[in-house]
């Protein structure tokens, strides 16, 4: 059978140790197995292995009693061999669409590589490159080919990743959170997209925390805690009549419904907002956008990806200049931290963990070991780098690291959005116990409109730069006025695949 057979893998990394142990997993053509987790489960390790990746890191151990990658035994394979088969046998679709896009090249040239390499003819190539960025859900991609990867929202960039991934034809897909950076109608055309590659009689293995899009399109699923899968079946099964206590705190911890702590009474005015624009080059970002923040409350940001809204929280923190309008702040002026949507990015790849929340630190700030505790990660991560750090345990170092400078404003760009639901349930307590405790303001910024209803007073919607929808959150989602948001929240309730 040419799809993923594996049989006893481990694997241990230098300075981590045992990070899978025992690994069995099978993915056949036309079927799509998810494998879900704890973030630092070693889901990413897996994805990563499966591909001849960890193979290559210096210090690294990787054996298993069988591994074959469609119909070849890759079990003792060199480096020669995992590069001829990655794009053609076996392609990757990774979880940080950010870093893994070169700022350098265009996207015709990203998503082509595939394809230069086997000097496909060019003309044919971007025939292809064309098909597999309509087929990842990009509109206009013809316009999209001279751009660069810094051109486009973050959501964009992580379908031009999908895209990347397909345009080979590899016969087995290993999708790494597709959809962490996309709003919900994005989201569901890509699980739709990957149900369709499943269709076609390839093979998919899904990586992901997002319950909802592993019932929608997984066949099967497993369960991975501390590098060990301690169930899996079909997904029907294990989803609805878990066994494993991993399993039902993943379930349990689902955000479902409205907020549950009471709104704040309206502090003072924190930051003001007026008539803000911003365009780069010829694409208008922003237009005309107000926005009051008032101490002790959260608003909510949703909206398709490109709608503007990490380019309204850099204006917002004073990473960029507005090219129309004011940004006032209150007085005395207020603290204003950002939780970036690409922690990787932001940090000093050379510093430890310890280093980077002490260099955040304000004097009345607690120690680096308190933090890590806010944000419910080990003390012993005081000593790591960023490029030793999971997906999600970097997101939470960016979170402890703005909660470092005692913020009166917190300004959260997808703070939660590479975390499994059982981090991301204490995060966002976390987030709601701000208010009350701290009177901080929270602008959170997310493509999770269950999330968002979950922690926010008010929501903001914005589509194509401008802010379309806004009210009391439960008002909103009760009695959507405007046709983007009745999308929006069909497409996040829409049913799952039975």
């Amino acid at each position: 059978m040419n799809g993923l057979h594996v049989k006893r893998l481990r694997v241990a990394l230098p300075g981590t140790g045992d990070v899978l142990q025992g690994i069995d997993l099978d993915v056949a053509p036309g079927e799509i197995v998810a494998v879900v987790g704890s973030s630092g489960a070693g889901k990413s390790v897996l994805a990563r292995t499966l591909l001849g990746f960890t193979q290559e890191q210096s210090g690294a151990s990787v054996a298993a009693a069988h591994f074959e990658v469609a119909g070849r035994d890759v079990t003792l394979a060199g480096r020669r061999v995992w590069r001829r088969m990655r794009g053609r046998d076996v392609a990757l679709v990774l979880q940080d669409a950010l870093q893994s896009l070169d700022p350098l090249r265009t996207i015709e040239a990203e998503v082509g590589e595939a394809l230069a390499l086997r000097r496909v003819p060019r003309a044919l190539r971007r025939e292809r490159v064309v098909q597999a960025l309509t087929d990842a859900g990009l509109p206009e991609p013809d316009r999209l080919l001279a751009r660069r990867a810094g051109e486009l929202s973050g959501g964009m960039r992580q379908r031009a990743l999908i895209a990347s991934a397909l345009v080979g034809g590899a016969n087995i897909l290993i999708a790494d959170e597709p959809t962490t950076a996309l709003d919900a109608t994005v989201a569901v055309h890509v699980l739709d997209l990957l149900a369709r590659i499943r269709d076609q009689g390839r093979a998919v293995l899904l990586i992901s925390h997002d319950l909802a899009a592993v019932s929608r399109v997984a066949d099967r699923v497993a369960v991975l805690e501390h590098g060990v899968v301690v169930e899996t079946g079909p997904t029907s099964q294990v989803l609805s009549a878990p066994r494993h206590e991993a399993t039902r705190t993943l379930l349990a911890a689902t955000p479902r419904g409205p907020k549950s702590v009471p709104a704040q009474p309206a502090g003072r005015v924190l930051l003001s907002a007026d008539g803000l624009g911003r365009a780069y080059r010829s694409v208008t970002a922003l237009a005309d956008v107000d926005l009051r923040i008032r101490a002790g409350e959260v608003v909510g940001v949703v909206g398709a990806s490109g709608s503007g809204k990490t380019t309204l929280a850099r204006l917002l923190v004073g990473a960029e200049r507005p090219d129309a309008g004011t940004i006032a702040l209150g007085t005395p002026a207020p603290r204003i931290r950002l939780v970036p949507q690409d922690p990787a990015g932001s940090f000093d790849p050379r510093w430890s963990v310890e280093r980077i929340l002490t260099a955040s630190s304000a004097p009345s700030s607690p120690a680096p070991r308190a933090l890590l505790g806010l944000v419910e990660l080990d003390p012993g991560l005081l000593r790591r780098r960023p490029a030793t750090l999971s997906g999600g345990q970097r997101q939470r170092v960016a979170i402890a690291r703005a909660l470092a400078a005692s913020p009166d404003v917190l300004v959260c760009d997808e703070p939660v959005s590479a975390l499994d639901v059982a981090t991301q349930a204490g995060i966002l307590e976390l987030i709601l116990s701000l208010p009350a405790t701290t009177g901080t303001a929270v602008v959170f910024i997310s493509h999770d409109l269950a999330v968002v209803r979950r922690v926010s007073d008010r929501v903001l919607v914005m589509s194509g730069g401008r802010v379309v929808e806004e009210g009391p959150t439960e008002a909103v989602f009760a009695a959507a006025r405007h046709p983007f948001t009745r999308e929006l929240i069909a497409a996040a309730s829409t049913a799952p695949r039975e």
